[in-house]
């Protein structure tokens, strides 16, 4: 990259968009899920989780020739069950279409380029930050003379605000751009907020409160797997829907219900946690609607991704990329129903 004149941009800078980090006007400059206020109040695996900026996008518009950016790592230490650029690299997407990947090899601190010779176009750039890492973004190298411009707008001013567990974080997408709700997002010019933290999406009265704070368009729910049994699983789930209900009495809220394992039909054990995960959601939406709830909706995650969908799983729990290509082609109809619905 020394070859290459490149004017260095400091981030933040108000012409550097942040979506998908509802609390940055709290957090700035820090790339975190959560604001600091709530350290003290949620557990302190959601809280190590928050700091993973997944859902997180800068975004701007530039006729650069050339596009590079500097960041620091607090920590390069990994999962075992996604590839080191899964969980580390940041995507770069121009005009809607997938470019570019940087991540870390061996050293915390990177500069790295994601073009150097392109046609001197006025383009609308989303950097997609890591779904599983939290990381420092230095600053922004535009080829000299560049300027920056707003994004393009979405098509609703409000995110989709998601909540859940690993899955919803983004496990186990091959990259930062290919996790279900980035996918949809692009496919139907969406803003989203991603609340998914791994092994903890237990429904934490804590995460509805906060939840509860974005003025969202829609809000979605994406739990179960990760409580204790069933029986906690009912034991949170109506009360989560009711804190989101308190503050917005008219936002549509989906409820997902597990999608397929490949345990099922192997196993009784598993036929009957996720039989009874269903039914406890489906019964806690039945509930509420029975009583008026015209916004509340059941969504059979079978249908999103069902057994004759197995090649879209990773380990057996987790999608790969082809799982959620198909997750967020069959979640967009529900999402643009129930967005419709609301205006």
């Amino acid at each position: 990259m020394e070859d290459i004149a490149l004017n260095w941009i400091g981030f933040p800078n108000e012409s550097l968009v942040v979506n998908g980090l509802a609390w940055f006007n709290e957090t700035t400059p820090r790339l975190w899920r959560l604001p600091e206020r709530l350290k003290s109040v949620v557990r302190p695996p959601l809280w190590e989780l928050a700091l993973q900026p997944s859902g997180g996008r800068i975004r701007f518009s530039t006729e650069a020739t050339a596009l590079a950016i500097r960041l620091h790592y607090p920590s390069l230490a990994g999962m075992v069950d996604m590839h080191k650029i899964g969980q580390f690299g940041l995507d770069l997407y121009v005009d809607n279409e997938y470019c570019s990947t940087v991540y870390p090899v061996d050293q915390p601190d990177v500069e790295a380029s994601f073009f150097a010779d392109a046609p001197a176009l006025l383009r609308n750039v989303c950097i997609y930050l890591p779904l599983y890492a939290p990381v420092e973004v230095k600053a922004i190298g535009l080829s000299d003379g560049a300027q920056l411009w707003p994004p393009g707008p979405f098509a609703v001013p409000r995110p989709v605000v998601y909540y859940g567990s690993s899955i919803t974080q983004g496990a186990c997408a091959s990259r930062s751009g290919m996790s279900y709700q980035a996918i949809l997002s692009r496919d139907l010019l969406l803003d989203y907020v991603n609340l998914g933290f791994n092994g903890n999406g237990k429904g934490d009265r804590e995460i509805a409160a906060a939840m509860a704070e974005i003025d969202a368009a829609c809000y979605v729910l994406d739990f179960a797997q990760n409580c204790d049994s069933p029986a906690q699983l009912r034991k949170v789930y109506g009360p989560f829907i009711d804190t989101l209900r308190e503050a917005h009495a008219r936002t549509p809220i989906l409820c997902i219900t597990p999608i397929f394992a490949s345990a099922e039909g192997y196993s009784k054990e598993a036929d009957l946690r996720y039989s009874e995960m269903r039914k406890a959601i489906r019964d806690a939406v039945s509930e509420r609607t029975r009583r008026g709830d015209q916004r509340l909706h059941a969504i059979d995650g079978t249908r999103l991704l069902g057994c004759e969908d197995s090649d879209g799983l990773t380990d057996g729990l987790h999608p790969n990329d082809l799982g959620f290509q198909r997750m967020a082609e069959r979640l967009s109809v529900a999402i643009l129903e129930a967005l419709k619905a609301s205006l």
